[in-house]
């Protein structure tokens, strides 16, 4: 799903509200999402998950065309962690066949 399909989604389930204030309302709840982050901050989304930084620690890194070392710095990436709910949601709505399948060729590509 892509952010003009969730403004769509919005915008049909809510009659009331046109496609601007629609858009104008999940622009505003990203961007305060994207700061709250950008500050430090964790958020947490009930029933959902949680959106947290993680710090990578610097390290070495190789130059893939000239071999030669590279220091990489230190960095702080957004990390998400699911709720329960929403992954007892993912995993109910899993097809079992696909999961099967899966399962099977897990086992025949380790052979």
């Amino acid at each position: 799903m892509t952010r003009s399909d969730l403004v769509n989604e919005l915008a049909a389930r809510f009659g009331q509200l046109t496609h601007r204030d629609t858009e104008f309302a999940v622009k505003t709840m990203l961007d305060a999402m994207s700061d709250a982050l950008g500050r430090g901050h964790r958020i947490e989304i009930r029933g959902f998950g949680s959106f947290s930084i993680n710090r990578r620690p610097p390290r070495m890194g190789r130059n893939p065309r000239s071999g030669e070392q590279v220091v990489i710095p230190e960095k702080l990436v957004p990390h998400f962690k699911p709720g329960k709910a929403l992954r007892e949601a993912v995993d109910a709505r899993t097809p079992p066949d696909a999961a099967e399948a899966a399962a099977a060729g897990d086992k025949s590509g380790a052979a």
